[in-house]
């Protein structure tokens, strides 16, 4: 077994005393090495984070017993907890329209192993990106979306993900809002970047509106997807500084950049599994 081989613990829980203790005595009872360990506990909700690596190879036994041996800690400190293995390559689909930037940043990150993941598909409402898209060896689907046809084409798309047994889907520029339906049935796994600060200027045309509104600074926000558009949890921002000499087409030139850094370090850190949700905000162990 490789040496570089993880198991990542994340939980959540409660907050009392003795977690900490439980669960690293557990690990040290078979001489598991734990080589990072991030905790948290937030007062106001009475509630404690946990994310821990231990080596694969330092176990006398599998994922499957190490999660069976967890059970029972997780039982009596009322935990919402996962195991993953580092060995299991993460698969994720990528949704797109008509602007490539984010997509062009994914695949580069993609085809240099920055990103250690399988792409086994990519969607769109349009036909733009086919060629680049196959140019990578990735299949392309087509999938219109009109005012007549969003039922099924959204159906289709499900199916797609569905057959391509993935794990996350990632919103990388894809300018229509999924149905209510969809954002529940894979809560927690489809990841946006929305080209503003949110919470401000939610919706469409957010450079227009913080031009209008004369902001010095301007974010790109990558955040989990929920029925409600643009407030689902946060996992990443980032923001860049602008004055009163810059054009609309500047911020969203500006943009463009912060948007490619964001929703890649948030994938990031939604792959790695260092993103926790409580209710409408996020734990992120970066």
């Amino acid at each position: 077994m490789s040496a570089d081989r993880r198991y990542a613990l994340t939980l959540s829980c409660p907050d009392r005393v003795g977690i900490v203790a439980a669960v690293s005595s557990l690990i040290a009872r078979h001489q598991g090495w734990i080589v990072e360990a991030s905790h948290h506990a937030d007062a106001p909700a009475e509630r404690f984070f946990m994310r821990q690596e231990i080596r694969a190879d330092s176990l006398p036994f599998d994922l499957a017993t190490l999660k069976q041996k967890f059970a029972p800690i997780a039982a009596e400190f009322d935990m919402d907890w996962r195991i993953t293995d580092s060995a299991e390559k993460k698969r994720v689909a990528i949704l797109v329209s008509q602007q490539g930037h984010c997509l062009y940043d994914l695949l580069a990150r993609w085809q240099s192993r920055e990103l250690d993941v399988d792409l086994p598909c990519v969607i769109s409402n349009h036909e733009t990106f086919r060629g680049f898209v196959e140019w990578h060896g990735i299949p392309f689907h087509h999938v219109p979306v009109t005012s007549d046809n969003k039922a099924a084409a959204y159906a289709e798309m499900q199916g797609l993900f569905e057959d391509a047994r993935a794990d996350t889907l990632v919103l990388a520029r894809y300018m229509q809002i999924l149905p209510p339906a969809l954002c529940r049935a894979y809560a927690g796994r489809i990841l946006n970047i929305h080209h503003s600060f949110l919470p401000s200027f939610v919706g469409a045309r957010p450079y227009h509106q913080a031009f209008e509104r004369g902001v010095k600074l301007i974010g790109a926000t990558c955040h989990y997807v929920t029925e409600d558009l643009d407030q689902g949890p946060i996992i990443e921002q980032d923001v860049i500084r602008i004055d009163h000499s810059d054009s609309p087409e500047d911020l969203v030139r500006y943009g463009k950049d912060i948007e490619k850094t964001v929703l890649a370090r948030g994938l990031r850190f939604h792959l790695e599994d260092r993103v926790l949700v409580h209710g409408s905000k996020t734990v992120v162990f970066r």
